[in-house]
């Protein structure tokens, strides 16, 4: 679907409108394209180094490393390398849903299974790429099977170290398939913000990604476990697309002022967790 395709030229062009701004990370995930080639997304990595070479890129779940190793007709291993080589950084935690079976035949049939998605993570931790984990809660899925996610990741943790942060994602229900199940409400959000933090004890840091609850719940959620609000976010869609109502972007002094009244210290961070300034 060409609405959905973007040509390297208009990613490079994207990269382009914003290169007077202090950005640190350029995030870039899409779903699994019948016709685009291999080579697309090694050009488009090399394209966004040729616009702006200071920047990480953190891109492609690990349903779409899967993809792309499968496109290329080598190993992971191998599909990983070159894309470092042509500039990835880091791989984000999106594709994860639930592990279960039982939802993903529901909900994802397709999709790359949760070992799958476990396997491809401990390669990429192999070949030193670091990684972030997440988990979409709030549609059909159990407790119990929130919980068996959190220990599947915490596993995986204890073998491979590979994990930066524990994202819980809430399930935005509007223009999906599943649009009759209401959103989370707030208790539901912090308490898994609160038993990640208890389960995951070998996992850096817990993200209370405020694009998906809010700036001011994820605000709360720094005395519920959270440490990480995530950053100023300039512009993001698949959230919005289902229904999401916060802001598109947050000042920095608007986010300063929020982790500030929120009793804790504000930590400018790049994507590997490095402090860039302290407020």
């Amino acid at each position: 679907d060409k609405k959905h395709r973007k040509s390297i030229e208009d990613i490079k062009n994207k990269v382009r409108e914003r290169l007077e701004e202090p950005i640190t990370e350029i995030h870039m995930v899409g779903g699994i394209h019948p016709d685009l080639p291999y080579s697309y997304y090694l050009d488009a990595l090399k394209g966004i180094k040729e616009v702006r070479p200071d920047v990480h890129i953190q891109a492609f779940t690990c349903v779409e490393i899967q993809h792309l190793a499968d496109l290329a007709g080598q190993s992971v291993g191998e599909t990983l390398e070159e894309l470092k080589e042509a500039g990835l950084g880091s791989i984000p935690g999106g594709g994860a849903e639930v592990f279960s079976p039982r939802i993903r035949e529901i909900t994802c049939e397709r999709k790359l299974d949760g070992e799958g998605w476990l396997r491809v993570t401990r390669i990429a931790h192999k070949h030193g790429l670091h990684t972030n984990a997440t988990l979409l809660y709030g549609h059909i899925e159990t407790i119990e099977e929130r919980l068996e996610h959190l220990d599947a990741l915490r596993k995986t943790q204890d073998e491979t170290q590979g994990f930066l942060a524990y994202i819980p994602l809430a399930f935005h229900p509007k223009n999906t398939e599943m649009s009759e199940h209401s959103r989370t409400t707030g208790i539901d959000d912090l308490k898994n913000i609160a038993v990640a933090r208890l389960m995951l004890d070998n996992f850096p840091h817990i993200k209370a990604y405020w694009v998906m609850i809010g700036p001011k719940l994820a605000q709360v959620a720094l005395s519920f476990g959270a440490d990480d609000m995530d950053g100023t976010v300039k512009e993001e869609i698949i959230t919005h697309m289902a229904g999401g109502e916060s802001e598109q972007a947050l000042g920095h002094k608007t986010l300063i002022r929020y982790i500030q009244e929120a009793g804790r210290e504000p930590v400018e961070r790049d994507t590997l967790y490095k402090v860039l300034e302290v407020f």
